[in-house]
């Protein structure tokens, strides 16, 4: 035990040395020495510096277990529900009542001055595809302007009849037209004839026009319209006039979305007038103008944009001169704010027929004796904006200039000496012809309220300038009209149209001279109607013309009836 202790403790000493003489051993060989270092830059790190570990671990697992699909069932297990879902009831709309449509109308009306309005119009459906119309009107009045010393009554008869045809490749209409008109040149200058002379006066003049027309409609072909029309017109004292028009209107694909739009025509028109103001010797006139005119519509973004233009050839078949005409035809729109608010613009121009039967239909007093020529539009440049205010309301503004060279204006005729003939007496107008220009603007205002009133403004400004003539005779400075349309009910409607003319000048002639430039008085004419429905058939108007009751004189010495009323009946049927 005591031998056992003894190794114990000399062990516990040996190792005790061992240990201490590492610890010195050590000491000795950890010595460090003692250096300054400056920091000149402080570290930046960058991703350069940075580097990757190219090695990728494996796991090698002692066992690879695989994952097993798992399946999913549904069971459908019926309930019983005692739940029962209220019935929906439509909302309820009040449906107006349709209204039938008639195909033909009937109305009548007899009114002060002797005053005779009637008109039919008369449609029959022969099958699906053909139809066959007809038209009569007739308009009289006995006269009675006042303050006159000759005859004032007119009347206008119309009759015409229409027929069509509508296929699946085409569209065929064809019309023919008669009209029988009487007016008196009633127009004397004050203070110039005798009692003896005016008694020998016949004022009266009768027009006659015959015209038949057609009119084919393509569909899904190069030629898309085809139109042709023939008119007769002369009057009771040997003057005839025929007029023939055709023109046909082309398609050419250009590319996948547009094609160049093209149009060929001819306007052939002659006739005779048995003698001149002055004289007896005849007036012979023709012209033929055939013309070519070509159009191509681009759209870039909210541009729209149609550029074109004319070439017409004009044969004087009277006088045997020719010439070449080339006039422009581009327009453009373009939407500055949708449908709000678009800007359009253009330049186009024309040569423009005149006849005989243009001029009766604007002046009835014209006399027998008149030049023919056509008037060359050079340009019509116009500019303007269009849009809406709301809903209900849209507006229209435009200014324009227009150059023409032999612009036809009416003119009085002077008094003939040994006058024999009605319209030899100052009392009737012929045209003369004159380089003018135009610049004119224009505001419309177009109101529609819960399609029961109906507004439509209109006013226009003229400033013209003339080349030879001293003025622009019997051209207005200023045109405005209103028309007011209004469905009261169910029942009543109602209505208004008032026009405003401005001042215009005109030639004031004796016998044969000329006493001075005369100023025809601005005037302002009201006319308004009335009606009601008694049923589907059956209605029932009034109307009051010159409301103001203002003798106005439209033409120099011609002054219109004062206030006029006229009541009548329509009625609306089927055969």
């Amino acid at each position: 035990m005591c031998k056992t202790i003894k190794q114990l403790v000399v062990f516990i000493l040996l190792l005790n040395l061992s240990i201490a003489l590492s610890q010195t051993k050590k000491q000795q060989n950890d010595t460090i020495n003692t250096e300054v270092v400056n920091v000149i830059k402080p570290y930046t790190p960058k991703i350069s510096d940075a580097f990757k570990i190219k090695e990728t671990p494996s796991v090698d697992d002692a066992q690879t277990t695989n994952k097993k699909a798992v399946e999913y069932n549904i069971f459908s297990i019926p309930v019983a529900s005692l739940f029962t879902p209220a019935k929906v009831k439509a909302a309820l709309v009040d449906r107006a009542k349709k209204e039938k449509l008639f195909h033909n109308y009937a109305s009548l009306g007899v009114g002060s001055f002797t005053t005779l309005l009637g008109e039919v119009y008369l449609n029959k459906v022969l099958s699906n595809t053909q139809r066959i119309g007809g038209y009569i009107n007739y308009h009289a009045s006995q006269g009675g302007v006042e303050d006159i010393a000759l005859d004032d009554d007119f009347s206008d008869a119309k009759i015409a009849v229409n027929y069509s045809k509508n296929t699946r490749d085409l569209v065929w209409n064809i019309d023919a037209n008669f009209r029988h008109e009487i007016y008196n040149w009633y127009g004397l200058p004050d203070n110039v004839f005798t009692e003896n002379q005016i008694a020998q006066i016949d004022p009266e003049h009768t027009f006659f026009t015959f015209d038949v027309g057609n009119t084919l409609q393509f569909e899904d072909r190069f030629i898309k319209t085809v139109r042709a029309r023939y008119r007769r017109f002369f009057d009771d004292i040997d003057s005839a006039e025929n007029n023939l028009i055709a023109s046909t209107d082309f398609s050419i694909p250009i590319n996948r979305y547009n094609d160049l739009k093209a149009n060929v025509g001819i306007n052939y028109l002659d006739g005779t007038f048995e003698q001149s103001l002055n004289a007896s010797q005849e007036i012979d006139y023709g012209n033929l103008i055939a013309n070519i005119t070509t159009t191509y519509a681009v759209e870039i973004d909210n541009l729209n944009l149609n550029l074109g233009a004319s070439v017409a050839y004009l044969n004087d078949t009277a006088s045997g001169d020719n010439d070449f005409f080339v006039y422009p035809k581009i327009t453009a729109t373009y939407k500055l704010v949708n449908d709000v608010l678009i800007a359009f613009a253009g330049v186009e121009g024309e040569l423009i027929q005149n006849s005989y039967y243009g001029f009766a239909n604007q002046n009835s007093f014209v006399s027998p004796t008149l030049t023919i020529q056509p008037t060359d539009q050079q340009y019509d440049a116009y500019i303007g904006l269009q849009g809406k205010l709301s809903n209900n309301t849209s507006y229209t503004v435009k200014a324009a200039y227009v150059s023409e060279n032999d612009k036809a204006l009416f003119t009085a005729n002077p008094a003939v000496s040994n006058a024999s003939q009605g319209f030899q007496f100052a009392n009737s107008f012929t045209v003369v012809y004159d380089d003018v220009t135009t610049f004119s603007t224009l505001a419309e205002l177009d109101i529609s309220l819960n399609k029961k009133l109906n507004a439509v403004l209109k006013a226009e400004y003229f400033l013209y300038t003339t080349d030879i003539q001293d003025e622009a005779w019997n051209l207005p400075d200023i045109k405005a009209s209103l028309f007011l349309d209004y469905q009261i009910n169910n029942q009543w409607f109602a209505g208004a149209n008032l026009f405003f003319i401005g001042e215009r000048l005109e030639q004031n002639f004796n016998t044969g001279t000329l006493i001075d430039i005369t100023t025809l008085e601005r005037f302002f004419d009201v006319n308004a109607h009335i009606g009601y429905r008694i049923n589907q058939r059956w209605s029932i108007y009034a109307k009051a013309n010159n409301i103001l009751n203002k003798d106005y004189e439209r033409w120099l010495n011609f002054p219109v009836q004062n206030v006029q009323f006229l009541a009548g009946v329509s009625y609306k049927f089927d055969f």
